[in-house]
């Protein structure tokens, strides 16, 4: 089952390219939640994504109750913040999951945290670190979910 890394209201263009890029190498899909800090077209978010962007799986949506509404999969969903204690990978991710990533300067929005507080999950950081990139964010979470689905105890014991 494939991940899907969802982007609300992304700011930076190079951050949504590399996060395209990711999916693109990973077979996962990328959703883009409105209004965003770019233009899809601007050579930024093609130069980070490479020459990749045109066989990305990508949704757009113009604002999150539109995704909501869309009827996506029964898959779990995921919510990355830095207000949350849990760390990511005591999310049970292994069938596959929606992976929610908020803005680069705010972060996902408190109400939608609130609404899914048992499963928002955050990314351990020492030494007073605020934040992560949000492609680095992005990499980290995913490929923990690849390692949860692809993980077979008996090949491992």
């Amino acid at each position: 089952m494939n991940f899907h890394i969802v982007l609300h209201e992304p700011r930076i263009p190079q951050n949504t390219g590399n996060i395209g890029r990711l999916c693109f190498a990973t077979n996962s899909t990328l959703h883009l939640i409105y209004p965003l800090g770019f233009s899809i077209s601007q050579k930024e978010l093609k130069r980070a994504g490479m020459d990749y962007w045109n066989f990305l799986k990508v949704f757009t949506w113009d604002n999150y109750e539109a995704f909501l509404k869309s009827n996506l999969e029964a898959l779990p969903h995921f919510f990355l913040t830095t207000k949350a204690k849990k760390p990511y990978y005591e999310a049970p991710m292994q069938k596959g999951a929606y992976l929610h990533f908020g803005r680069e300067d705010a972060g996902l929005k408190e109400e939608i945290l609130k609404q899914n507080h048992t499963n928002c999950f955050t990314i351990p950081m020492w030494n007073n670190a605020r934040s992560l990139n949000l492609a680095t964010s992005a990499g980290i979470v995913l490929y923990e979910g690849i390692r949860q689905r692809d993980f077979i105890p008996s090949q491992h014991a």
